[in-house]
């Protein structure tokens, strides 16, 4: 099939998924290693793809505006992946895209004009990854990997190893904490007690820990509680950052302990070991790292063995605290002695029976 030279990517969301969006890219850019990959995404986010080098171009957008834009010249793609259900992205994909591929949308009229529609065979994924890798699938595309890709630039490593000099952080282990998940998504954060009770215990067995305490200004309660309890062991970083910076000082610690949120998709990149815990709503069969060398990957009792939501039968109120701080001490301990679990299971990816078919089609319009 003819090579596809320009191709736009839209996923308007938050921090965590555009990062599970990096899979899909490298699949493009290693299937067309001479296409220009453009990506469009929420203007507060796409900083988290700033220098991965298969990215030729971010750009921001929204639904506000995707009404206004691609009327008058600009840019013109070969090819245009959609994620969402977002009609008036849709439509500016299909106004700028000679393809546009896509989940099936609300309106018929729109689904009529995509060039394809991800998961029309009854492809049923269970993780994020494989779901957003669902857009590749109708061109046979395999993955490149199922792990995010975040680029720390050598300045910022450089930034991040100065100012822990400066402040005299020297502790051994070096700890990152993520005590809150974004406040949409309080239900899936451990109890703050069960957080100062997990250091005290890393504390005693290990008197020269130091705690990074990372996160944004909306959880200060949790994080300004946190750091008194630890006195001089812990530095409180949370809503002192920006978010690269904050990615930069997490390529510095030894472990990283944190719930399910963005910040604890930017440390899985970094291949570091990591204990996270996660909802049953959300559970890591779902959302966990993918392909990481190291993560204590740690569900809900109702979520274990894999159990997916709904079937495991938890609620939006099921409570993190009935994961206990001796679990996550025994897998921070286990962590700490590098005696590393193994990566998940990469989820099955078939390709659709129609792939031929639809890449002879656009090979024909490229």
């Amino acid at each position: 099939m003819n090579t596809p030279r320009h191709i736009l990517v839209i996923n308007v969301t938050r921090i965590g998924d555009t990062l599970l969006t990096t899979p899909v890219l490298r699949a493009l850019a290693a299937a067309w290693p001479d296409a220009e990959i453009t990506f469009a995404g929420h203007k507060k986010r796409i900083e988290v793809l700033r220098y991965l080098p298969f990215i030729y171009r971010l750009t921001s957008i929204d639904k506000r505006i995707a009404p206004f834009m691609g009327r008058i010249g600009g840019h013109r793609y070969d090819i245009a992946l959609v994620y969402g259900n977002d009609t008036t992205l849709v439509k500016y994909a299909l106004r700028v895209s000679d393809k546009v591929i896509a989940f099936r949308q609300p309106s018929e009229a729109i689904n009529q004009r995509l060039f394809a529609i991800a998961r029309e065979d009854g492809f049923q994924p269970t993780h994020a990854v494989t779901l957003n890798l669902c857009l590749v699938r109708p061109l046979g595309l395999k993955p490149a990997g199922m792990h995010v890709s975040y680029q720390v630039t050598p300045e910022e490593d450089a930034w991040a190893k100065q100012l822990l000099a400066e402040k005299s952080i020297q502790g051994q282990p070096l700890i990152g904490l993520q005590v809150a998940s974004f406040p949409t998504k309080s239900h899936r954060d451990w109890p703050i007690e069960n957080f100062m009770e997990l250091c005290q215990r890393i504390l005693a067995a290990h008197p020269n820990t130091h705690f990074l305490i990372f996160g944004g200004p909306l959880e200060a309660d949790r994080t300004n509680r946190l750091h008194a309890s630890l006195d001089d062991h812990s530095t409180l970083f949370a809503g002192r950052l920006s978010l690269r910076q904050t990615g930069a000082l997490m390529n510095q610690v030894e472990l990283y302990i944190g719930v399910d949120t963005g910040p604890t998709h930017i440390m899985s990149s970094r291949r570091k070991p990591m204990v996270t815990l996660y909802h049953p709503t959300a559970p890591s069969s779902a959302l966990g790292p993918m392909q990481h060398p190291c993560c204590f990957a740690l569900d809900h009792p109702l979520a274990a063995g894999g159990k997916p939501w709904p079937d495991n039968g938890s609620t939006f109120d099921t409570p993190m605290a009935d994961i206990s701080v001796a679990t996550v001490l025994e897998n921070v301990e286990a962590a700490l002695a590098g005696h590393c679990p193994g990566s998940l299971p990469n989820p099955p990816f078939p390709t659709p029976a129609d792939a031929e078919t639809i890449r002879k089609r656009l090979g024909a319009a490229c």
